[in-house]
């Protein structure tokens, strides 16, 4: 019977939950043999799969149910068996073994240690009853967040995908730095025209690159539950990110530019603004991403440092972009 699942026993070692009543077949036998040792010893339990294993007991592979049903008596079981399987590590913890259901979508995996011997295996009853009394509580919408950490992940895998799930919430600060352009244009006669325009929009530039980057930091922290890091994974991400910046960036960067040309009349201006807006976006975007990995590598706690780590660089480079594009497009 599986262990009542609570906040606090996510975190305990798999290995105090999995079976060990699981079905093991050697390499060196046929389907016949096979079938005779699954009759000699029937499995227990509903989920039900054939772990094949080697003399030293090292995972080789699993046959499916209706391969061993169906195939000659005399074929060796090594011909029909899925030789990729996906098992858990004996070091994952319970918390790990639910987002392995989440990913993979199977009914149940085998647990291995260091040497790929199987120890156990953990099937989908591990956590479903749980789920169903944890619903009734306060802490079930945590739980879900904890264990739906590659739903996040699906979201920001297709950078147009990303992008249409967090334009929207940009043009609030769309909105509210094109207001404070327009007000800070009512004192313009105290300031030279050039540096003027520039100042007007300094606000909405700063507000989208942060927004941006606090947005990136969040759904990083998502993902990071059980997961070491590594630098390729880090570097994936980055990229991806930065395309999902990069289109982001463009969007509010066309916007902004636009307001700019109609209402002044500039069009350097509004191309400066394109330019300052979608680069600094897209900073933004890979520095949200690349702070709180690069802080987990370290073995600093990201969730303390990296959303003002990632906004004071966001801040640094959207600024000297925009500066630098002005003095280029506008001196």
């Amino acid at each position: 019977m599986a262990v009542p699942l609570t906040e606090a026993n996510l975190n305990d070692p798999v290995t105090a939950h999995m079976r060990p009543d699981f079905t093991r077949l050697h390499t060196g036998l046929t389907v016949g043999e096979a079938l005779a040792a699954v009759r000699q010893q029937p499995p227990e339990g509903r989920v039900i799969y054939f772990y094949v294993t080697d003399k030293k007991g090292r995972l080789q592979g699993v046959v499916p149910t209706r391969r061993l049903l169906l195939n000659p008596l005399e074929k060796p079981v090594t011909e029909i068996m899925v030789r990729e399987i996906i098992a858990i590590p004996a070091t994952a913890t319970v918390l790990d073994a639910c987002e392995f259901f989440i990913q993979h979508r199977l009914l149940a995996f085998p647990v291995v240690d260091e040497n790929r011997r199987i120890v156990g295996l953990v099937d989908v009853d591990l956590y479903t009853e749980e789920l169903r009394d944890l619903e009734r509580t306060e802490r079930v919408n945590e739980l879900f967040q904890l264990i739906g950490v590659h739903v996040t992940e699906a979201q920001q895998a297709l950078p147009l995908a990303a992008f249409r799930h967090r334009f929207p919430w940009l043009l609030c600060n769309l909105a509210g730095g094109i207001l404070a352009a327009f007000l800070a244009h009512l004192y313009r006669a105290e300031l030279a025209w050039q540096d003027a325009v520039l100042a007007l929009f300094i606000p909405v530039v700063l507000a989208l690159a942060e927004s941006v980057s606090i947005q990136s930091v969040s759904l990083t922290l998502d993902t990071f539950h059980g997961k070491p890091p590594t630098w390729p994974v880090l570097l994936r991400k980055t990229a991806r990110e930065l395309r999902t910046g990069a289109l982001l960036g463009i969007a509010c960067g066309v916007v902004v530019g636009m307001v700019a040309f109609c209402w002044l009349g500039e069009l350097r201006l509004g191309l400066c603004l394109l330019g300052g807006i979608g680069g600094g976006v897209a900073v933004a975007a890979v520095v949200g991403v690349f702070f709180p990995n690069l802080l987990r590598l370290l073995r600093r706690d990201p969730q303390v440092a990296a959303g003002p780590v990632a906004l004071v660089f966001a801040d640094l480079l959207t600024l000297l972009l925009y500066f630098r594009l002005a003095h280029w497009l506008l001196v």
